[in-house]
């Protein structure tokens, strides 16, 4: 059974419904709670992949998984998973589902890791910047690391910029060696 190929057919199914339902955002926003929902409960793709569970109790389980109050739409869509027994396949479906709506929505997802705290007019000069640079909109996300002593790092696509002090002392090591 192709995964990938199934996976993306339901995501795509599932994305041209929201569209016209007017409710690709919130659908967005649950797949990735759901998504989340399996890194964080490793055991919650071996519940849903067991067959001793019924229906009813997977479906509560997804419920609970996309947040606990999902649209009529995705709840509707969990039904038809289960009705067709691709349950097993929710979380590739819900990634597929989440790289299509990016792709729909030219949306680049970029990350922002500094030492310390930055002041939200930095963090808003950093994100036009991703903008200008890949004339989509930016999903930011900011991270704080002290390792990195100072300066900071932005990543999105294949790109990495790192201005970050520990890169610079690292760098000097390195010459001097």
């Amino acid at each position: 059974m192709d995964f990938g190929l199934i996976s993306v057919r339901y995501a795509r199914a599932l994305l041209k419904a929201s569209l016209e339902a007017k409710l690709e955002d919130k659908v967005y926003a649950e797949m990735q709670t759901l998504s989340a929902s399996y890194i964080k409960v490793p055991d919650f793709r071996f519940t849903i992949d067991n067959p001793m569970f019924s229906k009813k109790r997977k479906k509560d389980l997804f419920i609970i998984a996309l947040g606990g109050d999902p649209c009529k739409l995705t709840q509707v869509f969990i039904d038809l998973v289960l009705k067709e027994e691709r349950e097993n396949m929710m979380q590739f479906i819900a990634n597929s589902y989440i790289t299509l709506y990016r792709k729909n929505k030219n949306l680049i997802r970029a990350k922002l890791l500094t030492a310390t705290a930055v002041s939200p007019s930095t963090e808003q000069r950093l994100r036009q910047l991703v903008e200008s640079k890949t004339n989509g909109n930016v999903e930011f996300e900011t991270e704080i690391k002290p390792e990195i002593l100072g300066g900071f790092i932005i990543e999105y696509d294949t790109y990495r910029m790192d201005v970050s002090v520990k890169s610079q002392l690292n760098s000097i090591l390195s010459q001097l060696k």
